[in-house]
């Protein structure tokens, strides 16, 4: 199995794993509706609709960002190792630009989870 075989394999499983608390909710349950009630019970659906929504592009939002993030800091940390290796006087530097570097990954990574936290949090019932 290649490795990008593997990827999408990966991102399949956390995509399904993200939506299936999404599909396990039920649906509206009651006999018929009158006047304002029904329009309530659409307001409800709708916002309902939009609150699952919201929850999708949460976990796909804090999927992908760690996704991308991992595999930055892979790749940096190669390229580090990589430059130390040919170059070990210049070990001082590399390893700062590597940490600057990993630090500033990580941080994009918790902007994306300050995003979908706020994703999340939104009040969707007045």
């Amino acid at each position: 199995m290649t490795t990008r075989m593997k990827l999408i394999g990966l991102l399949l499983f956390f995509v399904v794993l993200t939506v299936s608390p999404v599909l396990a909710q039920e649906g509206p349950q009651g006999g018929p509706r009158d006047g304002m009630r029904q329009a309530q019970a659409q307001a409800a659906d709708s916002r309902a609709g939009l609150y699952k929504l919201s929850l999708i592009v949460a976990g796909g939002i804090i999927t992908l960002a760690v996704i991308a993030g991992a595999f930055c800091q892979a790749k940096a940390i190669s390229a580090a190792c990589e430059g130390i290796s040919r170059n070990p006087g210049g070990a001082p530097h590399i390893r700062f630009l590597l940490l600057l570097g990993l630090i500033l990954i990580e941080t994009l990574v918790i902007y994306a989870l300050l995003v979908t936290f706020i994703i999340l949090m939104v009040k969707w019932v007045k």
